[in-house]
């Protein structure tokens, strides 16, 4: 079976890419990707000369370059995108044409190549943002209600999947996550930042009261859920995948100072940035209960590991601290 991966060279994709060819070594995985600021060819690098694994490096936006990549696919994954909220304030229309348009060329290309089905992986910023003091979750009936640059283009895109498995038969499904952690992500978001700035004897920084609340997964068990949806996935469906880990911001800094073996007082308070959304929550999709897929390893212990993996991998972070502002 042949398997792309676009974005693959970014956080989730490249452990994706290194879930499916240790799980399905016979496949044959396909990582296309721009190498923009967050994607590298270093987070690959195990995965460099095995068999059955290919980089090619493209525009997600480029249509001819897409289709010389999906033609023949069997599994088309669709992570190729702009995702940090403070970019998107900054460079909104980046996002568009990268989140949107990027989507566009890439459904179109697969419509024209026949390929078998396209899974896209939104997120759970799409749906808005929930009060502190209730006990309400996101489903996949939710209505959309994005507030920002960065959900907003990405509900651009959930739209558009679902319009061309409508009007075109396409086969698709979308599946929407929490924020994920674990090994390779950029240190521009809040983990690894909060770990590497720990790490030197800096404090972690803190947007506004800190108890701004996300749904976190271990990126690896995210991964093992995209598989299962491209396995047994029904085209037209979306599932919602959530390790159901609630934590604000503070207490996720506190628990990562605490691995660390230093004070809780390592924090800098910063003004809070625009759009700020409160509280994500997913309920996971009963299907993906039913298919066997639960998280491998406790909240804790993955944290521990991703902390763990950027204590010993200051090669791979310390390069990009300069695009983190």
């Amino acid at each position: 079976m042949k398997v792309v991966i676009t974005g693959g060279a970014g956080f989730i994709g490249s452990n994706l890419a290194r879930y499916w060819v240790r799980t399905a070594p016979q496949d044959r995985v396909v990582v296309f990707d721009a190498l923009t600021y967050a994607g590298h060819r270093e987070s690959l690098t195990e995965l460099e000369g095995r068999p059955g694994f290919e980089f090619v490096r493209g525009d997600v936006r480029n249509l001819q370059e897409v289709m010389s990549v999906v033609r023949g696919a069997d599994v088309v994954i669709h992570l190729a995108a702009e995702s940090h909220n403070d970019r998107a304030i900054a460079e909104p229309t980046t996002f568009v044409s990268s989140n949107v348009m990027g989507t566009a060329v890439l459904l179109e290309a697969c419509r024209k190549a026949d390929t078998g089905r396209l899974h896209h992986v939104s997120t759970d910023e799409v749906f808005g943002s929930l009060d502190l003091d209730t006990s309400q979750k996101f489903t996949a009936d939710s209505p959309y209600d994005p507030r920002g640059p960065y959900s907003a283009s990405k509900a651009g895109s959930d739209h558009l999947v679902r319009a061309w498995q409508k009007t075109y038969g396409l086969p698709t499904t979308v599946s929407n996550c929490g924020n994920n952690f674990g090994p390779f992500q950029h240190p521009e978001k809040l983990i690894p930042l909060s770990i590497i700035r720990l790490l030197e004897g800096q404090k972690a920084r803190l947007y506004g009261d800190g108890h701004n609340v996300r749904d976190w997964i271990y990126v690896e068990d995210h991964c093992a859920a995209l598989r299962l949806i491209t396995q047994r996935g029904r085209p037209g469906e979306t599932y919602l995948v959530s390790a159901q880990n609630e934590r604000s911001n503070r207490e996720i800094v506190s628990t990562l100072a605490e691995i660390l073996g230093l004070p809780g007082s390592m924090v800098e308070w910063v003004a809070d940035r625009p759009g700020h959304d409160r509280r994500y929550a997913l309920a996971p999709s009963a299907s993906l209960l039913e298919w066997g897929w639960k998280p491998a390893q406790s909240f804790e212990t993955a944290l521990r590991t991703t902390v763990a993996w950027y204590q010993s991998h200051a090669d791979w972070w310390r390069p990009l601290m300069h695009s983190v502002s």
